[in-house]
């Protein structure tokens, strides 16, 4: 019995559509329920060569669900409330893939591409954009993201796990610093 359910496993693993460098909404969900049933399985099964189409999409859809779930929570400024959370949500995974890429090329040489480092941040931050919108969901949410770019880092690019947890962590700590000292002219542009 357990040969014949490993069969089946195997069968429907081989069946799904490969991924290819469309974007579609079936692959949108097909990816979304991968990357839920089994994160390490998705990263490591996601094309060397995935491009950005790909998983730009993955991530402007999600940002669209989460900022039209977002708005209503809002009285006020509901459309300049969801602008802004759709660009915050597709720019901040560039900019941190963009913080890991140099972190990693400093740290230890070109190991991957930027496409496939921000194919992993898009689709960790994608599929976590879809509950991030429910009110202090986001300390479940970006603890979760963050260990899936870790999985996806060791999954999808051959990082050892130490090697995965600090260039997140540096990352994390980069942006940090990069916010913290934009905090006084952001105070000074107010004023």
């Amino acid at each position: 019995m357990l040969q014949a359910e490993s069969t089946d496993q195997s069968t429907i693993v081989k069946n799904q559509s490969p991924i290819v460098n469309r974007f579609t909404l079936a692959f949108y969900f097909q990816a979304l329920t991968r990357l839920l049933s089994s994160p390490a399985r998705f990263f490591s099964e996601v094309p060397q060569d995935t491009g950005f189409i790909q998983p730009l999409g993955f991530l402007i859809a999600s940002a669209l669900f989460f900022a039209g779930a977002s708005m209503t929570t809002l009285n006020d400024n509901r459309l300049i409330m969801g602008g802004i959370w759709i660009v915050n949500a597709v720019v901040m995974p560039i900019i941190m893939a963009g913080i890991s890429f140099i972190i990693m090329t400093m740290s230890m040489g070109k190991r991957v591409t930027f496409e496939r480092l921000f194919s992993i941040y898009a689709f960790a931050t994608g599929v976590t954009l879809l509950a991030s919108w429910i009110p202090l969901f986001v300390w479940i949410t970006e603890p979760w993201k963050w260990c899936l770019i870790v999985v996806g880092m060791v999954k999808g690019c051959g990082f050892k796990w130490i090697q995965a947890i600090l260039i997140t962590a540096a990352s994390i700590l980069v942006l940090v610093l990069l916010f913290w000292s934009l905090g006084p002219l952001i105070v000074y542009l107010r004023h």
